[in-house]
């Protein structure tokens, strides 16, 4: 399934390795290093999952995390599939479904993560342990920080988010010196026949540029997304909520008529040149290697380095 309006705040869990051991042992054999487990508190209740995973099935969007912490995936849903920032890690990768049970029976799982809305979670858990969770509940950062801890790899992803923000907030400083504290970005989507605008945590770049580099909204769409987050926006008033910057995710399928229109040719930010543009089909996702494509898009769209 795709994971359209991105996942983001929440306590995090915990997880306790088991009597079985953890794959910090050097002294086992690599059968036994492969065997162990470990008890992850999910949000449905304790789960023994592999303390080292060896063939991870990522649906609804989450390959990205797993792959930045350097856990092999064997399955993806269909969408990460045809993301083209995974597209040389995932060539070899199978394409799933929560719906196609075989396909996943057939690839030997010992690990699958997804959205808590995916199909088939009970007959999926009998395939393999079966984590889910729910889109919206966990920040994006905390969302890859709380896949680290069922992977094993929390130090790893907690030093990647530390990180990440520093680097992304050093940015944020670069860039509202060069171009004022109260310089505007708003980001806008265009999708079939609709054009979408987002607020600070629905991927498309949005958790970096207003929540990393605290960079503004206009007023006017603030309160226009207030409700929902989003919100779908016409082409003829689309000049009442454009910042002094736009962000602008493009699916190569959508009517993009409107950007040949006098009405968006006139718009500030077109005409300064300041329309900085995402790939669709990848901007909507917030894991690490997607986030650290998008800063250094920002980086060399606003200060040219």
């Amino acid at each position: 399934m795709k994971r359209r309006f991105y996942f983001p705040c929440m306590l995090a869990f915990v997880l306790i390795l088991s009597a079985c051991g953890s794959n910090n042992n050097t002294n086992s054999a690599p059968d036994e290093v492969q065997s162990a487990t470990m008890t992850y508190q999910s949000e449905t209740g304790p789960i023994e999952v592999p303390a080292n995973p060896q063939r991870v099935i990522a649906l609804s969007g989450f390959p990205g995390d797993v792959l930045s912490l350097g856990v092999n995936v064997v399955g993806v849903d269909s969408w990460s599939k045809a993301n083209p920032t995974f597209e040389e890690q995932l060539k070899d990768v199978q394409e799933v479904s929560a719906e196609n049970l075989e396909t996943i029976i057939d690839l030997k799982p010992d690990l699958i993560i997804g959205l808590n809305s995916i199909k088939n979670i009970d007959k999926l858990s009998e395939i393999a342990p079966t984590v889910t969770y729910t889109w919206g509940k966990l920040d994006y950062l905390t969302q890859h920080l709380e896949i680290g801890k069922l992977l094993n790899k929390e130090k790893e992803a907690k030093a990647w988010i530390d990180d990440f923000k520093k680097r992304a907030q050093a940015i944020g400083e670069d860039v509202r010196a060069k171009v004022g504290e109260d310089a505007t970005v708003s980001v806008f989507e265009t999708y079939e026949k609709e054009i979408f605008a987002f607020g600070d945590h629905f991927g498309r770049g949005t958790e970096i540029l207003y929540q990393e580099m605290k960079l503004k909204m206009p007023e006017k769409l603030k309160q226009f997304i207030s409700e929902t987050g989003y919100n779908t926006i016409s082409a003829e008033v689309l000049p009442e909520y454009a910042g002094d910057f736009i962000v602008l995710s493009k699916y190569s399928t959508a009517d993009h008529a409107f950007q040949e229109t006098e009405t968006y040719k006139n718009i500030p930010a077109v005409q300064n040149n300041r329309v900085f543009e995402l790939d669709g089909r990848s901007s909507s996702y917030t894991d690490p290697v997607t986030l650290d494509m998008q800063l250094d898009i920002f980086k060399k769209a606003f200060l040219g380095n």
